[in-house]
């Protein structure tokens, strides 16, 4: 009986730190998937015409017009 309860303390001490491990992360992923988010947008903002302009000129070279 004392190996089975040393061993629910250490089980239930384990799950009790990797769930605090866990909970301090989600604002950091919440932060680094706006980040990038807001890096897309600004991107392209910046490329976007330049891109467009490119794919336009690719499809004329192809259609022949």
């Amino acid at each position: 009986m004392t190996t089975l309860r040393h061993w629910w303390k250490h089980t239930a001490g384990w799950v009790a730190d990797l769930a605090d491990d866990d909970a301090g992360d989600v604002p950091g992923w919440v932060l680094v998937t706006l980040m990038t988010a807001g890096l897309v947008v600004v991107i392209w903002a910046v490329a976007g015409p330049a891109l467009s302009e490119l794919f336009q000129q690719a499809i004329e070279r192809v259609s022949g017009l």
